[in-house]
């Protein structure tokens, strides 16, 4: 199975921290398929996979879009954040898969990277619960996102295109990531994608619901 596909399970903070950081170019617009499509044969590109996603929860936050906090799987996703590269490409280090029903402790550190805090009056939260909670909080907002992706790769580095869904709004987006930030320039250059914003999922879900 191609790796932007492999199984989701739950992974510590700690675990998580272990992991190499990738860096990542993402755009979204209407066209981009086709720009990406017309370029990228020409670039080598090898055929993964097409899948489409299960919808997922994403839980923005007024006060940042360092915090990639989303349901996956029906996993509580964790990633930060914590530079750019030299081209302005994102890099966001996983921290932490964790099952629900979320513990408290475990809950007011998510919501610490999401810059906001809550009244927890449980010792652990099932999904619906913390969906309610973020429905009735003024900074956050539960966005649900659903993908068809076309997963493939050039010269190593991992891309896809797809069509993405923000609560019932399309949108074309198309994204290449690595650890090797040389390599992905050449990519992002080969597929026609340089000139274009780079944007990651939270912008781009704040766009369609309004929050920017």
């Amino acid at each position: 199975m191609a790796e932007q596909f492999a199984k989701n399970v739950a992974m510590s903070a700690a675990d998580a921290a272990k992991i190499l950081p990738r860096a990542e170019f993402r755009v979204f617009g209407q066209g981009v398929i086709d720009i990406v499509q017309q370029k990228m044969w020409d670039a080598g590109a090898t055929l993964q996979k097409a899948r489409r996603m299960p919808a997922e929860t994403y839980f923005i936050s007024r006060q940042t879009d360092a915090a990639n906090v989303k349901v996956r799987d029906g996993l509580l996703d964790i990633k930060l954040k914590t530079s750019d590269t030299p081209e302005g490409y994102e890099i966001f280090q996983p921290a932490g898969k964790f099952q629900f029903p979320v513990k408290q402790v475990d809950l007011v550190a998510i919501l610490g990277h999401l810059r906001t805090t809550m009244k927890l009056e449980q010792d652990s939260f099932s999904i619906e619960e913390f969906i309610v909670l973020a429905r009735a909080h003024a900074e956050l907002s539960p966005v649900t996102v659903e993908k068809m992706r076309y997963g493939f790769t050039v010269d190593g580095v991992i891309c896809e295109y797809a069509r993405v869904w923000f609560n019932g709004a399309m949108v074309e987006t198309a994204c290449c990531e690595s650890e090797n930030y040389a390599g992905m320039r050449k990519v992002v250059e080969a597929l026609g994608m340089a000139a274009m914003p780079n944007t990651s999922y939270l912008r781009a879900a704040k766009r369609v619901v309004g929050m920017i």
